[in-house]
């Protein structure tokens, strides 16, 4: 069975040299790839040509020059797109590998296509939308989303069932992007160190409009961050903070019962643990008299994207992000 590739010209500006019937690839300098057909000797092609490559860049080049140079077969299907028109081209590789400069802008790597058709991106289902929009310059496609392409090169208007259940799987790939979004500034925090923990909890209470205070490093008596209106413990609230960077260690109820029996009338307690807290700890915190929040790992992160517009410049120092913005109905 015949594999398919997606091959991206560029941003979409080598497409009218595509659509003459070729696809390529650049990555650096490595010269004619026709005698090296494996990935050790198109390494060292690679290597020798772009000597101040990252180890990291060179292990991705090297991956898709193998795929276009030796796995690419003759009788594949390939895909491009076209940004500008939001269409793809959909075709067959006819040719083996050709290195050949000038023929494509300055790419030298390129195979010949014989193109069948084409695609608008708007006829798709949102799914098959979202596995060719890769940035990667070449990569597989899925047999399902092939198929898709084809039946929709020869009917180009979307089927009456897919205008109702876009917004379906619109709002699911919403869901999905976010969980993954979460997942990653979780990863965020558990790299910060012990102290930078206890400025970000600073941080998310001053997003929140309090003024804080962070314990020098040694004995704190149970209090590494505290906050208040003021900033002086003069008015209330006043916030007790207590932070455990243990990963992999859940917070008992002996460590809660402590924490809150160190609080005062006007207090109120705050205590995070990444590595979450056990039955018994959230029984101590639900049954104390003097109000106190059991913060985990996932709640910090809704902490931080909830309050990241207002976080200082410290904040964002600790943990940077950047603001995705998605369709609205």
């Amino acid at each position: 069975m015949a594999n398919t590739w997606m091959v991206r010209s560029n941003g979409g500006d080598l497409i009218e040299d595509f659509e003459k019937g070729y696809v390529g690839i650049g990555f650096g300098d490595t010269g004619d790839l026709t005698d090296s057909v494996t990935a050790d000797a198109i390494r060292t092609r690679y290597v020798r040509g772009n000597p101040d490559e990252k180890p990291g860049a060179v292990h991705n080049a090297v991956a898709m020059l193998r795929k276009f140079r030796s796995v690419m077969q003759v009788g594949d299907n390939v895909v491009t797109y076209d940004p500008p028109s939001r269409r793809y081209l959909v075709g067959t590789i006819e040719s083996d590998y050709i290195y050949k400069p000038g023929v494509v802008a300055t790419l030298g790597h390129l195979r010949k296509v014989r193109w069948s058709g084409e695609v608008s991106r708007d006829v798709l289902r949102v799914p098959s939308r979202n596995s060719l929009g890769s940035t990667l310059t070449l990569f597989a496609v899925a047999s399902d989303v092939w198929e898709e392409l084809l039946a929709a090169a020869k009917n180009p208007e979307p089927a009456e069932t897919q205008l109702a259940e876009e917004r379906e799987e619109l709002e699911a790939t919403k869901n999905e992007t976010r969980e993954r979004a979460h997942e990653l500034i979780k990863d965020k925090i558990l790299r910060l160190a012990d102290d930078e923990m206890e400025e970000l909890a600073a941080a998310i209470l001053r997003a929140m409009g309090f003024k804080t205070r962070v314990s020098p490093k040694g004995s704190d008596r149970g209090v590494d961050v505290f906050a208040s209106p003021d900033g002086l413990g003069l008015q209330e609230p006043r916030i007790k903070v207590e932070v455990k960077h243990r990963v992999k260690t859940a917070i008992g109820a002996p460590d809660v019962r402590s924490f809150l029996g160190g609080l005062r009338p006007g207090d109120r307690g705050l205590y995070i643990s990444t590595g979450g807290f056990t039955k018994e700890a959230k029984y101590e915190a639900d049954r104390s008299n003097t109000p106190a929040t059991l913060i985990d790992l996932d709640e910090l992160a809704r902490l931080v994207v909830a309050h990241y517009d207002t976080f200082d410049l410290e904040g964002r120092a600790l943990i940077a992000l950047v603001k995705v913005y998605w369709p609205a109905e």
